[in-house]
C-alpha cells in the first residue's frame, strides 16, 4: 500500500506576494506556494482593489508543506528573517495595510505556535517592537495568475532584481540547509 503524504498550510504576510513566494518556493518541504489575499471585508478582490488599501485585506502567500520534512516552527523561523516585521503596514517601498506583516493561523496549534515564535525568535532577533499581526484565517481568495510563480517567471524584472533577490539570497545564505537542491 503507498503511503499518503499528509500536508499542512501556512499563510503569511511579509510584505508583497511576490517575496513570500519566491522565498518559499525554495524551502525543503514546501510543495506549493500560492499568492492571494485575506483578512479583508470584500469578497473576491481583484488586485487593483486591494492596491487601493481599502479593501482590509493583506497580500499573503499560502504555503503548503509536508510537515514530516519542515515545521510550522521553522518556516517562522524562515518568515522572521526575510521582512522586517517591527515595520507597520510597510516592507520595503512597499505602504500600506496590504503589506501589513501577519500569521493568519489555520487551527488553534498555529495560534500558539505563532505566538511562541514571535516572542521566542522574532523579539530577540530586533531592537525594536515585532507588530505582526497574528488573527484566524478567513477567506483565503486567490490572485490574478500573472501574479503566481511571478519571480520564477519574471527574474529580471527590476523588483525582482532589486527587492526579491536580496531577500531570497538571505535566507539561501542563512537556512542553506532548509533549501532545494
Amino acid at each position: 500500500m503507498v503511503e499518503m503524504k499528509k500536508y499542512e498550510k501556512a499563510t503569511l504576510g511579509a510584505g508583497c506576494f511576490w517575496c513570500i513566494e519566491a522565498v518559499f518556493q525554495d524551502v525543503k518541504g514546501v510543495e506549493e506556494v500560492i499568492s492571494g489575499y485575506t483578512g479583508g471585508k470584500i469578497k473576491n478582490p481583484s488586485y487593483r482593489e486591494i492596491c487601493t488599501g481599502m479593501t482590509g485585506h493583506a497580500e499573503v502567500a499560502q504555503v503548503t508543506y509536508d510537515p514530516a520534512i519542515i515545521t510550522f516552527e521553522e518556516l517562522l523561523e524562515v518568515f522572521w528573517v526575510f521582512h522586517d516585521p517591527t515595520t507597520l503596514n510597510r516592507q520595503d517601498n512597499d505602504v500600506g495595510t496590504q503589506y501589513r506583516s501577519v500569521i493568519y493561523y489555520h487551527d488553534e496549534q498555529q495560534k500558539v505556535i505563532a505566538e511562541q515564535s514571535k516572542v521566542e525568535v522574532a523579539t530577540p532577533m530586533y531592537d525594536r517592537p515585532i507588530v505582526t499581526e497574528i488573527s484566524p484565517l478567513g477567506v483565503f481568495y486567490l490572485a490574478d495568475e500573472e501574479h503566481q510563480d511571478f519571480y520564477k517567471r519574471n527574474p529580471n524584472y527590476g523588483y525582482c532584481r532589486v527587492i526579491i533577490d536580496p531577500k531570497v539570497n538571505k535566507v539561501r545564505a542563512k537556512f542553506a540547509d532548509k533549501i532545494k537542491d
